[in-house]
């Protein structure tokens, strides 16, 4: 089995097998409820925004430009929490995440629609958009440092996996959520019955506090600072130490994140508008879609402990340059089964390298670092590739008029994660680098 060894820079007390798993447990809860919020607007995105906030400009394009504000925002959201993340603590960045998440998914729930106060509607929703995607920015770093500086050694790969989990459990809630209310009338949903799940969301966030507020500082971050070895300026570390290791981590990270949305925002845009699809009957594809990411994507994580890790991400990449058209061709044909069918094959490559994802990218920087280092790459690859890909294949639908152009950019993504996740992991072997030499001391 391959041991992912945990840097020599800062000891620290090891945590019992019980506290690994409830900051895995914590990290799990805390991204769910979070990717929860940021799919729920997604969701909205793709069925009623537009209609409600943009009734002068092209409902298509000003809710696509509203949806990607929010990956927009996302590196700012990393660098700041990042900042205060590895000065102050991963607990105390976390709390203020879920805070901010939370209160912005409440109030889009409560913001009048253009009808109602003009063009203050969509400037708000923006705005509310951007704060949400600075708390989602800032949350995922945090989420998998929870996870990954509790875990016990040779298994960091493994517990990242819990923080990434998160992920395809908030997007089947949010579908789900959005299921139920499409039954009703299209007059009672684009009125008040999108705007519930956005309420009910404060619920999930006062749970997620309670959690957070219990779980103790990571003990590799607790050690710097007792020891009073944070880093002054951690962009500027980061920057000006790893820049190469920045951007082979914008790279490695698209197809984990870049395909998801080609498969649910842009697909359900895509099958409601085109092929004829109803959209209930394609939010129980996409659905479907996720429980099948829910069950495999974990495997992805044990693939990548149990193998080379080289082997393993290859083996979770290459079957998409045949899954993904595949998708396509089955959903293009308009009948559910094989939609749910094409859906369900396309999930696996993407989703298991996911789970595989926040392992890698935790162990690139030393701890002192490591919530700005690895939320910079992770979030700027949303901004530019995530929060894109609904857009760019929307464009390019429209301007080929084939769905081949949407597929050669799917296949393209995962060409870039090949392209930044090989030297990668060639560069960082199995250890985390230092940011600076240290001797080394005794464990406590």
């Amino acid at each position: 089995m391959q041991q992912d060894t945990p840097a020599p820079r800062t000891p620290a007390i090891r945590p019992s097998t019980r506290d690994a798993r409830r900051a895995g447990i914590s990290a799990f809860i805390g991204t769910t409820i979070e990717w929860f919020d940021f799919y729920i607007y997604g969701s909205a995105a793709a069925l009623v925004l537009g209609k409600v906030y943009f009734a002068d400009a092209s409902p298509a394009v000003g809710t696509l430009a509203a949806f990607w504000i929010g990956f927009l925002a996302r590196p700012l959201g990393g660098l700041v929490f990042g900042h205060f993340g590895d000065r102050r603590g991963r607990k105390k960045a976390l709390v203020v995440t879920l805070t901010m998440m939370g209160g912005a998914t409440f109030c889009v729930g409560l913001l009048p629609g253009y009808a109602q106060i003009g063009a203050a509607a969509p400037i708000l929703l923006v705005l509310l958009r951007l704060i949400q995607g600075i708390a989602m920015g800032g949350e995922w770093g945090g989420a998998v440092l929870i996870a990954t500086e509790f875990a016990p050694p040779g298994r960091k790969l493994l517990y990242g996996a819990f923080a990434q989990q998160g992920s395809p459990v908030g997007n089947l809630l949010a579908t789900l959520a959005f299921l139920g209310i499409a039954q009703l009338p299209d007059a009672a949903f684009e009125s008040w019955g999108w705007r519930v799940p956005f309420l009910a969301s404060a619920v999930l966030v006062a749970v997620g506090l309670f959690i957070r507020l219990r779980l103790a500082e990571t003990p590799e971050m607790a050690a710097v600072l007792a020891r009073k070895r944070t880093s002054k300026l951690p962009v500027k570390d980061v920057l000006s130490t790893y820049p190469l290791l920045v951007v082979l981590g914008v790279l490695a990270g698209t197809a984990g994140v870049a395909i998801t949305y080609v498969k649910t925002t842009f697909a359900l845009s895509w099958a409601t508008t085109d092929l004829g699809f109803d959209k209930s009957t394609f939010l129980t594809v996409i659905s479907l879609a996720l429980v099948v990411q829910v069950l495999v994507q974990p495997f992805g994580a044990v693939l990548a402990a149990r193998w080379p890790l080289r082997r393993a991400v290859l083996w979770m990449l290459l079957p998409e340059f045949v899954l993904l058209p595949l998708m396509f061709v089955l959903v293009g044909t308009g009948n559910f089964w094989l939609a749910v069918l094409g859906m369900g094959l396309a999930t696996f490559p993407h989703a298991m390298y996911y789970a595989a994802l926040a392992g890698i990218l935790a162990r690139v920087y030393p701890v002192e670092v490591r919530y700005t280092g690895m939320s910079l790459s992770y979030q700027a690859c949303t901004a530019l590739f995530a929060g894109t890909a609904p857009i760019v294949s929307q464009y390019l639908l429209t301007a080929t008029g084939s769905i081949w152009s949407v597929v050669a950019l799917g296949l393209g993504y995962v060409v870039i994660t090949v392209v930044g996740v090989l030297p990668l992991l060639a560069r960082t072997g199995r250890r985390a680098p230092a940011l600076s030499p240290e001797p080394a001391a005794t464990p406590a």
